[in-house]
């Protein structure tokens, strides 16, 4: 079963198309990579399918709503991560996770539990009335995770969750979406770090607004003879380079 449904979905600002008829699905439960150059129209397409911007044209479904017509409905099963963790610095660290809980639809004892729960499992009780702007970046990092999927959501986008930090960072970013997948979350997640293409179920890489290819990471490189995806992405974008 499909969660995402796209078709030739397009977004132009004035004569420049940043997204340009792009279609794919993203099934229930997979981890999906969204990969590309800075540029490549990555975050444009995941706010269209987040309800956060209205496509120019094409079709598509998330969660089974409409991008269109049914924005709310989408924000209501789903959770998005931002590239700057959409954290409030100048909140504690408890006051962050009450405030998001709440904006995704917790409240009272549920509310409560669920804040008590994520303290435990990241290690952060001790910097319950910690302001966030205190934390590593790392910390911070797994708090906008966290809170981004506190109330179980179907789908969770994460764009360029793991940009500007430690490699050692990015792995230990990449085990809680491991945890997340296992829960039957399904994850979408843009990087332009082609490496990371290894953890993902499928990935599609970007060039130029377009999607030039889409497959498995071993099936891609197999493709391009290869086990290096960063020779994928190249072989790619000279060949959109070339119009071909």
């Amino acid at each position: 079963m499909n969660v995402i449904d796209v078709t030739n979905l397009t977004k132009s600002f004035g004569s420049f198309t940043a997204v340009d008829h792009i279609s794919f699905n993203v099934g229930e439960g997979e981890l999906f990579g969204f990969l590309g150059a800075n540029g490549a129209g990555k975050t444009t397409a995941m706010r269209m399918l987040c309800g956060l911007s209205a496509p120019t044209s094409g079709e598509a479904r998330v969660a089974g709503f409409d991008v269109y017509k049914e924005t709310e409905k989408i924000k209501q099963h789903i959770g998005y991560m931002s590239q700057k963790f959409s954290l409030y610095g100048d909140l504690k660290v408890w006051e962050n996770i009450r405030l998001y809980g709440g904006i995704y639809g917790l409240s009272g004892k549920k509310l409560k539990e669920k804040t008590d729960e994520l303290l435990h499992v990241l290690d952060l009780e001790g910097e319950r009335n910690t302001l966030v702007d205190s934390l590593p970046l790392g910390w911070k990092q797994k708090l906008a995770f966290s809170v981004a999927i506190i109330h179980d959501p179907r789908i969770v986008f994460l764009d360029e969750p793991t940009g500007g930090v430690d490699p050692v960072t990015r792995r230990q970013f990449w085990e809680l979406i491991y945890q997340a997948a296992e829960r039957g979350i399904t994850v979408f997640v843009t990087t332009h770090y082609m490496d990371e293409a290894e953890y993902c179920n499928r990935v599609s890489i970007m060039v130029d607004g377009k999607i030039e290819a889409l497959d498995s990471p071993a099936a891609l490189k197999a493709s391009f003879n290869t086990d290096n995806m960063n020779d994928v992405f190249h072989a790619l974008a000279r060949k959109a380079k070339r119009g071909e």
